[in-house]
């Protein structure tokens, strides 16, 4: 949603939106590894500035829920039929899960997947387009952003994908995603080390970290990135499934980290959640009745990784979330999941850890 604040002629528009994202969770630890803390904190608060500008349309997005404003969109546009071409700092295109807003996504915390595949808001070109069910894009951007200049390299990336089968209430869904990344002498001359390490256990739980990649040694690393992607949308079910394969390699070590999850949403009220067939994307929910609607949801989550030979790094992780979330007739959600994360060592089978996590949000967005 969002709030026309001026409106001059047909060449200059300028509008608002915004999110707020306060989250608290409560760990049930048990006797293995270091126990997590619970916590609360504001997890987002965005505030953005769009419209037109002449030829153009434009975005300018931060985050101020930190110790310091964190850029987020900050580029403009360019529509040509049904493509649309982009320039400055964007999130390049890339899967599914990505491209569905945390004003939308059912579960409070996102797939492994999320903290392996996409790059996060890069600076860089792109375009996306799409026509007769089909939609697509590509992208060429810098490992760095406004805020982050300690990645060094460069990058590309794509997506296509069809709605096989799409009206109102009723899709199938199926894409996939392909990137090919270039880091520059990661963990010297000023650029930050290359490390996969997803925090199994959600955002609060530092201690939970998986440690599957990590280079740092200043050989230049070049990073393949594949997903493939299917979702569908049956009335008031829906149902979302990913599986991603990244693959590291510096010349003397390799990498390789593995991820999918699968999604199922069930909405008690009997509204259908929305779907994008010019992106790909599933969308928000709509309350037809002024007491809201409600939604169960259940997600599956698996990682696992590796690194060879000099870094002996080998583990998996598994989860299981169960959860609830209210809609609100507008602005509001309120949101409540159960995890149960557990860690594990691949080559020795044993459990690191086993962490069940009681997550809430308090939500508002226009």
């Amino acid at each position: 949603m969002a709030t026309c604040l001026a409106q001059a002629n047909d060449d200059v528009t300028l509008k608002a939106s915004g999110r707020l994202h306060y989250q608290f969770a409560h760990f049930d630890n048990d006797a293995r590894g270091k126990p997590e803390c619970h916590g609360d904190d504001l997890r987002a608060a965005w505030l953005a500035v769009f419209g037109k500008l002449h030829i153009v349309d434009y975005k300018f997005e931060a985050d101020f829920a930190g110790h310091r404003p964190v850029a987020r969109d900050a580029y403009i546009a360019r529509s040509i039929g049904n493509t649309t071409l982009l320039l400055g700092q964007f999130q390049p295109i890339s899967h599914l899960d990505d491209r569905i807003s945390s004003n939308h996504a059912p579960t409070i915390e996102r797939s492994w997947l999320m903290q392996t595949l996409p790059p996060g808001y890069r600076l860089g070109v792109g375009a996306t387009g799409h026509r007769d069910g089909w939609f697509w894009g590509a992208s060429a951007y810098s490992l760095e952003s406004i805020d982050a200049w300690k990645h060094k390299g460069h990058a590309a990336g794509s997506r296509l994908g069809y709605a096989a089968r799409y009206s109102p209430g009723h899709v199938l869904h199926l894409g996939m995603t392909a990137a090919r990344e270039e880091y520059d002498h990661p963990g010297t001359r000023g650029a930050a080390p290359l490390r996969v390490h997803p925090r199994t256990a959600g955002y609060f739980a530092d201690n939970s970290r998986l440690p599957l990649i990590d280079f740092h040694s200043g050989r230049d690393v070049a990073v393949t990135k594949l997903a493939v992607e299917s979702a569908g949308l049956h009335g008031s079910f829906s149902w979302q499934v990913e599986y991603g394969n990244v693959c590291y390699n510096d010349g003397q070590q390799r990498g390789e980290a593995r991820s999918g999850y699968v999604l199922g949403s069930w909405v008690l009220t009997g509204e259908s959640p929305s779907y994008d067939v010019k992106v790909g994307r599933l969308g928000p929910i709509k309350p037809a009745r002024s007491s809201g609607a409600w939604e169960l949801e259940v997600q599956y989550d698996h990682i696992q990784g590796r690194q060879w030979p000099l870094h002996r790094l080998q583990g998996a992780a598994e989860a299981w979330t169960v959860g609830v979330n209210w809609y609100a007739p507008q602005y509001v959600r309120l949101m409540l999941d159960w995890t149960d994360s557990r860690r594990r060592d691949a080559p020795g089978g044993r459990t690191l850890d086993h962490t069940g996590v009681l997550a809430g949000r308090i939500q508002f967005d226009f």
